[in-house]
């Protein structure tokens, strides 16, 4: 089966609901999701879908939060829902949509994108503890101490001292 990725459409966010309550086995993220589109965070170009048969089959958004330091604020791309139906898992999907949605925060000039997850899935993507750049993460006690991670970009600037600091969520996350 082939599958397509695209941006997601307003006709897809009941099937992208359904994805994401079967693969987090509740309605908390899916509800994120439906806030998250009427917030200032959306970014509809990364925002995208995994579509096998004209059926979704995974989800995933990059969205905005902050990096609060010594030289102020600033917002910075944020990857997170990641969902693939729970039968359509381990085929390479989330991976695919990870580096579909990573190329979309390239050409839109993102420097970075920042994510709370699995250090051991993330990592084999790319993805590096983000403390490693001055990045802080405020991580819930159950989560890995590298949960927080980061996919550094071409534009990123290592001397920015814009990009590193204490990662902010957007009162949409809680």
């Amino acid at each position: 089966m082939t599958v397509q990725i695209r941006a997601e459409q307003p006709a897809d966010f009941p099937a992208i609901r359904d994805v994401l309550v079967a693969a987090f086995g509740e309605d908390r993220v899916a509800d994120g999701v439906e806030r998250i589109r009427e917030s200032w965070i959306y970014r509809p170009a990364t925002s995208l879908v995994a579509v096998s048969d004209d059926v979704v089959v995974g989800c995933v958004m990059i969205t905005g939060c902050t990096v609060s330091g010594d030289a102020g604020d600033r917002v910075v791309a944020m990857l997170t829902p990641l969902a693939v139906a729970p039968d359509r898992q381990r085929q390479g999907i989330g991976a695919a949509l990870v580096r579909a949605v990573l190329a979309g925060a390239e050409a839109a000039g993102e420097p970075l994108v920042v994510l709370e997850g699995s250090p051991t899935y993330y990592g084999a993507l790319g993805f590096e503890p983000a403390r490693l750049y001055g990045l802080i993460f405020t991580l819930p006690d159950w989560a890995p101490p590298d949960a927080g991670q980061v996919y550094l970009l071409p534009s990123y600037d290592r001397a920015d001292p814009t990009l590193r600091g204490k990662i902010g969520y957007p009162p949409v996350y809680e």
